[in-house]
């Protein structure tokens, strides 16, 4: 099957050649604004919150965190997110963006591995300890980051149960 690739997708062959109605706007993708990452980085941690297991805690925590710093790299500039072809990650390219968070960056750099290891569900990944005391320093970061940005958020508040 012969078609054409466009910023849409794919098209045939016999759908490209036919008259098109006009573009329509792209959807708004608010997850890809500061605004909205910092949301989903709050929702994140209420999750994190609410969760039992200290390793869904500290995925949840870890993610929020990275979330955060996504919505650094989304207020500012375009970086160069690619070298010799290979992917940055976010915690190498937030020190680019926002100096002020390099430290922070390494960090939650640090703990990518016990995350993924958590996330595996490797036995004894994560103590309860260590998942609460991630929580807590992603609170801190997520809140610097919109003090950074100068947006204002409210703490999300779970969610309560149903009787």
């Amino acid at each position: 099957m012969s078609g054409t690739i466009t910023a849409r997708g794919v098209h045939s062959a016999a759908r490209f050649d036919a008259p098109s109605p006009r573009p329509r706007p792209l959807p708004a993708r608010p997850a890809h604004t500061a605004v909205g990452q910092l949301h989903a980085a709050r929702m994140g941690l209420a999750e994190a919150a609410e969760a039992t297991s200290p390793a869904v805690r500290y995925v949840c925590a870890h993610l929020a965190a990275l979330r955060a710093a996504a919505a650094v790299l989304a207020a500012k500039e375009p970086l160069e997110t690619h070298r010799r072809g290979r992917p940055r990650s976010v915690w190498v390219l937030l020190p680019e963006a926002e100096p002020a968070l390099r430290e922070w960056a390494a960090f939650f750099a640090a703990g990518a591995d016990k995350r993924a290891a958590a996330e595996a569900g490797l036995p004894r990944a994560v103590t309860p300890r260590e998942s609460d005391e991630l929580l807590h320093d992603a609170e801190v970061f997520v809140t610097l980051v919109e003090d950074t940005l100068g947006i204002t958020s409210q703490p999300t508040l779970p969610v309560p149960e149903a009787s």
